[in-house]
């Protein structure tokens, strides 16, 4: 069994944090998780798991103390593979699992954009600290063609870009006919309502704002809109459902756990982002039964189904097609299969694991450095959350 340790810049809810709950409970190897700063929700959900998660408790983004603790707390345990997650978290845990002497090394990039790395601008600075770091890495996880021709393209080496895409833990977005009965009441969603939602951070990358306009003057009706997520632009979003009168028609539910339980509730997925490096909310609506009408999705750029249609991204062109829907009426919920067959969670988690032990073989024997990472001090300064094994 191969001991790796997940490095992760925090643990609020968001994709990458899932993402990785999700791996951790489906891998076939033992695994810790360290988080840089934020032990968010998704922290308890790893502990209650069983995982042990240690919290570095850097206080700002340049720490450069921060680094030799994480040093010193990966060869105290003397892992096998150290894999990294979102880009500060690439900066710090690759050069400490370096310094450690760690055998194997792998990042999993989630959020390269044609503009923005995870919302920060790619200027020159934040790609050559990115690339410099990388010459420390052995394998860097592409989530979908997308994100792999981006990296090569910014300057990875194309040999080192693994392309495995994020999976989907269907049990946890799967269908649920009381949590649908149960969130409509809570948001007072009358039983014949149709509900058109929206989830994710509500920042402007998703523009939540688009949907809000090209829903509202279909809400003379029986149409609600369900916006699920927080983030910095809720504000300037309810201002837009405000200025269109449709306050009382727009529920926003702010941050929520209950994934499977808010898609329940919709009869209408709508994804209406700028750029997408993956489009794992698409898929999750998929995997819940949902039609999803997306304006990006790398994911499904060779996916063949009638559970998804890309539409355009401008008011009009979103309106019409969310109206072609509110006409029909609420859809029987669909299967999936080929979400199923291609993203589910235990296959991916597989491909991952597989990979750590590949990078192992060749040549990078666990003991190629393991005397000298036994004579590292013992690790301060991280703090240990909830359960520990």
């Amino acid at each position: 069994m191969v001991k790796v340790l997940h490095v992760i810049t925090g643990l609020g809810v968001g994709g990458a944090e899932l993402q990785l709950r999700s791996l951790l409970r489906h891998t076939r190897h033992s695994a810790d998780v360290v988080t840089l700063y934020n032990p968010g929700p998704v922290a308890d959900m790893i502990a209650r798991d069983g995982i042990r998660v240690r919290d570095l408790a850097m206080t700002r983004n340049t720490e450069l103390p921060a680094l030799f603790r994480l040093r010193d707390l990966i060869a105290q345990d003397d892992y096998d593979v150290v894999h990294t997650h979102l880009y500060r978290s690439c900066v710090y845990g690759r050069a400490a699992a370096r310094l450690a002497g760690t055998p194997v090394i792998v990042a999993t990039e989630h959020s390269i954009g044609e503009t923005h790395l995870e919302r920060r601008r790619m200027t020159v600075a934040v790609r050559a600290l990115y690339l410099a770091t990388g010459l420390c890495g052995d394998a860097t996880i592409a989530v979908s063609d997308t994100v792999r021709d981006r990296l090569v393209r910014w300057g990875v080496p194309e040999r080192t870009v693994q392309v495995i895409p994020n999976g989907v833990d269907l049990d946890r977005v799967a269908f649920d006919a009381e949590a649908r009965v149960r969130v409509r009441r809570e948001f007072a969603v009358a039983e014949h309502d149709y509900v058109v939602g929206v989830l994710g951070r509500l920042d402007p990358n998703k523009r939540f704002d688009l949907v809000i306009e090209a829903v509202a003057p279909l809400m003379a009706g029986p149409v609600r809109l369900l916006v699920v997520g927080d983030g910095p632009q809720r504000r300037q979003l309810e201002s837009v459902a405000a200025r269109h009168g449709v306050t009382d028609r727009v529920t926003f539910a702010g941050e929520r756990h209950d994934v499977a339980a808010v898609l329940s509730a919709m009869d209408l997925f709508v994804a209406s982002s700028a750029q997408e490096t993956f489009g794992l909310s698409v898929l999750e609506a998929m995997a819940n039964g949902l039609l999803a009408l997306y304006t990006t999705c790398p994911a499904l750029t060779d996916v063949a189904t009638d559970r998804a249609r890309r539409v355009p991204g401008d008011i009009p062109g979103l309106r019409a097609e969310i109206a072609r829907e509110v006409a029909t009426g609420p859809r029987p919920r669909g299967a999936g299969t080929a979400i199923r067959e291609r993203y589910g969670m235990p296959a991916v988690a597989g491909r991952i694991d597989d990979l750590y032990e590949r990078l192992m073989a060749a040549g990078r024997s666990p003991r190629r450095r393991r005397g000298r990472r036994a004579a590292r001090p013992r690790a301060a300064g991280a703090q240990t959350i909830g359960l520990a094994r």
